[in-house]
């Protein structure tokens, strides 16, 4: 284990598994769950709640494969888990593909903060601007040193996450009509059972929903800060039938309402004054949300800098300058990201194809092959079959993350709003 327990060190494994439940749902219940209804307008109803339950228990699964490949080798993340079965040339990849993605993803959060500093304000000011201040609130709350003492902003964060979603979930039935939607005259709601989406939009669609409960990569560095990281199970399956039960009912809820014309992100979809109301109650999990990334992408950095060093768990000032130099550093490169794809839902597709396909589909599979794989051959029809299974998961990850690139790529340059790179216009669609 990477983090001593010794008396004169700075203990960073405090956190039981009765907290881990609470700092899972937060790490989960994040941005993602504002995408998801518009995922919906593309591929209909029912795939849509067909992809929705099958990532979150693909994903539940191989969250499970990831920490007990943890806990078996005594890793602190999966580069060091990488590094197990590749050497230091798979450690250098995977540690590259970790930090773009969690820097894309603290740049969505980013994004939707400033989204709702645009839409409380009216654009008081130039969206730029909201994006920076955006960025600092965020840098200030991912330098908070443990995932444990985070625990209760984020405790706060989801309630409210779930206040925002409630109001907009209550607002859209009170409606005559979407908000969007034209103001008078007939119009086509666009709700469909089976949607029949081109192939870039049905794959962005997908993309989109699988990173909303990809969460295995970001629980690692958890569960690695547990005080008993054995006992992860009792907090990872409830969490995983929480989360699936909260995604599936909002987001089809939205969808009914609203069909075709919902909002990115979804907060926006009840009209103005709603929108409002949801972006007020919703803007500290929005912080929160891109916090935890930065703190990740900043904390396994930090432990492969220093993890040698006698500065590691020490108050020092090279522990604190090297932690809160990383904190601000990954921020601004996520403040860079955000305001060079200003698409809420393409940042997190290209988020889920590049990188979040091969760390929560691909390698676990590979993973459970490397610790279990021969045993499981000799071991007949059933042993081959479960063998089969993992390689068809592998398959998954492969395609989701060549076709989710192809589509999103496709979807960035067909798309009729895209926004203008550090643009100073309202990104919150409000003026």
């Amino acid at each position: 284990e990477v983090f001593r327990t010794d008396s004169d060190a700075v203990d960073f494994r405090t956190i039981t598994w009765q907290r881990l439940i609470i700092l899972l749902i937060k790490v989960q219940i994040a941005t993602g769950v504002l995408s998801i209804p518009s995922a919906l307008g593309s591929l209909g109803a029912v795939p849509g709640a067909i992809v929705i339950v099958g990532w979150q228990a693909f994903n539940t699964y191989t969250a499970c494969i990831l920490i007990d490949f943890r806990n078996r080798h005594h890793c602190h993340n999966i580069m060091d888990m990488c590094a197990v079965m590749w050497g230091r040339v798979g450690y250098e990849l995977v540690n590259f593909m970790f930090l773009v993605a969690f820097i894309l993803c603290t740049g969505s959060g980013l994004l939707g903060t400033s989204i709702a500093f645009n839409a409380l304000s009216e654009h008081g000011t130039c969206s730029v601007w909201f994006s920076f201040v955006a960025a600092i609130l965020i840098i200030c709350f991912s330098s908070i040193r443990t995932f444990d003492r985070m625990a209760l902003p984020m405790t706060a964060a989801f309630m409210s996450v779930m206040g925002g979603i409630l109001a907009v979930v209550i607002g859209v039935t009170l409606l005559n009509r979407p908000a969007a939607a034209p103001a008078t005259g007939d119009f086509d709601l666009g709700f469909q059972i089976v949607g029949s989406p081109t192939f870039a939009a049905g794959i962005t669609a997908a993309a989109t929903i699988f990173i909303s409960s990809a969460g295995g990569p970001v629980y690692i560095p958890i569960v690695a800060e547990m005080k008993r990281p054995q006992d992860y199970r009792k907090a990872l399956i409830p969490v995983g039938i929480l989360v699936g039960s909260v995604y599936l009912s909002l987001s089809m809820v939205v969808y009914y309402y609203c069909g075709k014309w919902i909002a990115t992100p979804s907060l926006g979809s009840a009209g103005p004054l709603v929108k409002k109301v949801a972006y007020g109650i919703a803007l500290p999990s929005l912080i929160v949300s891109a916090g935890i990334f930065n703190h990740t992408a900043a904390k396994t950095t930090f432990v492969r800098l220093m993890r040698n060093s006698p500065h590691f768990q020490s108050n020092t000032w090279q522990h604190w300058t090297t932690w809160l130099g990383l904190n601000i550093g990954f921020g601004m490169l996520a403040f860079l990201m955000a305001e060079a794809i200003p698409v809420f839902n393409y940042i997190l597709s290209l988020a889920g194809s590049v990188c979040f396909a091969p760390m929560s589909l691909m390698f676990p599979a590979l993973m459970w092959m490397y610790d279990n794989g021969p045993q499981y051959w000799k071991a007949g029809v059933k042993g081959m079959a479960w063998y089969g299974f993992h390689v068809l998961i592998l398959a998954i990850g492969s395609v989701l993350a060549v076709g989710g690139i192809y589509g999103t790529a496709i979807s960035i340059k067909e798309s009729d709003d895209m926004s203008v790179p550090f643009s100073c216009a309202d990104n919150s669609i409000t003026v």
